[in-house]
């Protein structure tokens, strides 16, 4: 593939789906706040952070297809960002753990007026996780940059008893989403 863009992701695990598939992009780091509003959903709040991301760096390249997305984890109605200390991270895993929770990724294309903003959900379960698996797996630092404090990819696979959805949306970018948004913003004016 020959699609060339600018990827508005610091997300080492985007680019590796994204090189994976064979797509060349260069990679800009959006310096947002990603702070939820007072009252601001789930949905909305990740589909405003994936909008803002392509906005700041689209703006100086209107001539540029702009890919930027955002990944949260949500519990109950309640975001699980990425853990500000080793207590939040096991704090989280403890929540998470034997309930179902809903990992939502919105991505956005922009290409100077024209943009696509999609939202993909996918829905994982975990099994029940001993007090002394959280400790080792936080104290392993794999969670300290991740929303609600685990990758999939990582060693937090065994956690999950039942996934339904993309699985590359949980690692952090809806692949088969993002190739088919890809392929329609190809034809844009």
């Amino acid at each position: 593939m020959d699609t060339a863009f600018i990827l508005a992701s610091s997300s080492p695990r985007r680019r590796e789906l994204l090189e994976g598939a064979g797509y060349v992009f260069d990679v800009r780091s959006p310096e947002i706040d990603e702070t939820p509003w007072p009252g601001e959903h789930a949905e909305a709040h990740v589909r405003r952070m994936a909008r803002e991301k392509a906005a700041v760096i689209a703006g100086p390249r209107p001539n540029e297809l702009v890919l930027a997305a955002d990944t949260i984890v949500v519990l109950k109605g309640e975001v699980l960002g990425k853990p500000e200390s080793a207590q939040q991270a096991e704090d989280m895993l403890c929540s998470l753990s034997g309930r179902a929770h809903q990992v939502m990724t919105a991505f956005s294309l922009q290409l100077g007026a024209h943009q696509k903003e999609v939202l993909c959900v996918s829905e994982v379960t975990f099994r029940e996780l001993s007090g002394e698996e959280i400790r080792r797996y936080v104290e392993s630092g794999e969670p300290m940059d991740k929303a609600g404090s685990y990758g999939i990819q990582g060693n937090a696979a065994g956690f999950v008893r039942e996934l339904r959805g993309s699985y590359t949306n949980i690692v952090g970018l809806p692949l088969a989403e993002v190739i088919e948004a890809l392929g329609e913003m190809d034809q844009a004016p």
